[in-house]
Parts: C-alpha cells; sequence; structure tokens
C-alpha cells in the first residue's frame, strides 16, 4: 500500500521526537527520512535544510510554551498551575529547550509565561515593581528547581547516600526528620509546596490563597 502523502507537521513531529530521544546531534535528514519512510528529499521539500529544520522546531517549542493556560479559582492558584506547568514543558522537552537558549530566543520563550502570570498578579491587586518581582521570582523559582532535579537525576550514585548520612547525623531529637530526609524525594509535591510559598509571601494577603 503507498503512504500517504506526507506533510509538514509529520515532519517536525518525527524531528522532535528524535530530539526529545537523543539530543540534536542525532538530527540528521537521512535518519529522519528513514524513520518517516519516505526520501530524503522530501523531507527537504517540507522543511529545506536541516538548519531551516532546526530553527522550525525552535519555533515549535516557543509557541508550545506559549499555550499554557492558568488554573484554579484564585490568583495564586493560577499562579501555581502557571508555574507548574512551565516545570513540566522545561522538563519534558530539555533538548528542544536548550536549542532554544543557543538560539537566543530564552526570553521569547518564556515571555507567555510570563504575560500569564502579570495577568494574575494584576488580579491579584499586584501593580509595577511588586509585580515584576513576582513574575520574575515564580520564573527563577521554576528555572532553578528543574536544573537542581536535572543535576540530582544526572548525578552518579551518592556513596554514603542519605539514608546513611543521616542515620548517624544528629537530629536535635528529632527522628523523624531523620527518617525523612534520608528516605526519597516527592520532587512534585516539593516542588508545589515552594511555590505556594513563595506566592504566599509576594501577594497581597487577600489574594494569597
Amino acid at each position: 500500500m503507498a503512504r500517504a502523502a506526507l506533510t509538514r507537521d509529520e515532519v517536525l513531529d518525527a524531528a522532535a521526537d528524535l530530539v526529545k530521544q537523543h539530543g540534536p546531534d542525532a538530527l540528521t535528514m537521512r535518519r529522519l527520512a528513514a524513520g518517516l519512510g519516505t526520501a530524503v528529499t522530501s523531507i527537504y521539500w517540507h522543511v529545506g535544510n536541516r538548519e531551516s529544520l532546526l530553527d522550525a522546531l525552535v519555533e515549535r517549542t516557543v509557541a508550545d510554551l506559549g499555550e499554557i493556560r492558568p488554573s484554579g479559582r484564585t490568583p495564586a492558584q493560577r499562579i501555581v498551575s502557571v508555574a507548574r506547568a512551565l516545570r513540566r514543558q522545561l522538563r519534558d522537552h530539555p533538548h528542544l529547550i536548550a536549542m532554544v537558549h543557543e538560539r537566543g530566543l530564552t526570553e521569547r520563550m518564556f515571555l507567555p509565561a510570563q504575560q500569564a502570570l502579570v495577568r494574575e498578579a494584576h488580579a491579584a491587586g499586584l501593580q509595577g515593581a511588586g509585580a515584576a518581582d513576582l513574575v520574575r521570582a515564580v520564573q527563577f523559582q521554576v528555572v532553578g528547581y528543574v536544573l537542581v532535579e536535572r543535576n540530582r537525576e544526572r548525578a552518579p550514585v551518592q556513596r554514603p547516600g542519605e539514608e546513611e548520612l543521616w542515620s548517624a547525623a544528629p537530629t536535635g531529637g528529632d527522628p523523624a526528620l531523620a527518617r525523612a530526609l534520608a528516605g526519597p524525594v516527592d520532587t512534585e509535591r516539593l516542588f508545589a509546596m515552594s511555590v505556594r510559598a513563595l506566592v504566599r509571601s509576594l501577594l497581597p494577603p487577600a489574594a494569597s490563597e
């Protein structure tokens, strides 16, 4: 059976999957064509050369980050939802995000999320420098947290590990603390907790819940 006509979106989807799984260096026109079951000339016809393809992937990644939609009943809840969505995007597409950064489009990539945060800051009664502080603090919290997560995930096995260290470390008569610090980190819960605390500290009291 003949293959259905290839579309530009299919090419970009396949290219994004290759980059996501193996990094930008794995993206060659020949490998992409083989994965799609088509000729290399067909890939060129749809997206141009490799640099044009990378530019298209960057543009799509920037657009995807612009699709973050706040959810929740209050400004505080909606701000936290933006932070959580942004973290998921950064974690799910590290190679594509790196490509955006290498092409000098990082600030443009973050602009839609910043604009969503500005709207919620205004809804909470923040203006001017106070609103700007909220936007930047949330963005820095998200980016910093993701960097720490990735560093932990890529680090070599630690010897001694936290469990061994905290089994012998003084805890001021708080054995529950030692058990908690010796256990695995629930990164999702910790992230949500830290962002909520940050947002409460920056919003007016009436809008912080």
